[in-house]
């Protein structure tokens, strides 16, 4: 199956610093606060959730240029954070700014 895609929207809540790997790529982990109401059995529901993110060369350069409470549309896919960590976190591949 190669169905893995996820978009969503939000705040930006917490933004590192930019760094590189150790092969010199740059990567920024940030997370955005996603708030909406959904319809779900036809009963209206207030969603609200803190998404982690990681981004990669362009678009970790696009991140850092936002700040605190920048409101983004997010395209990307999740995965676990690490090997040894399945908490998951959202790969990024396009960022739009609201």
């Amino acid at each position: 199956m190669n169905c893995n895609q996820t978009i969503i929207c939000g705040e930006i809540n917490k933004l590192a610093e930019l760094r590189y790997t150790p092969a010199g790529v740059a990567v920024v982990e940030f997370s955005i606060r996603h708030q909406s109401k959904q319809i779900n059995a036809d009963t209206s529901r207030q969603v609200m959730c803190d998404i982690s993110a990681i981004a990669f060369e362009q678009i970790a350069m696009l991140m850092i240029k936002l700040k605190i409470g920048a409101r983004v549309k997010l395209t990307g896919f999740l995965t676990k954070k690490s090997h040894n960590n399945q908490q998951l976190i959202l790969h990024v591949i396009n960022v739009t700014q609201l």
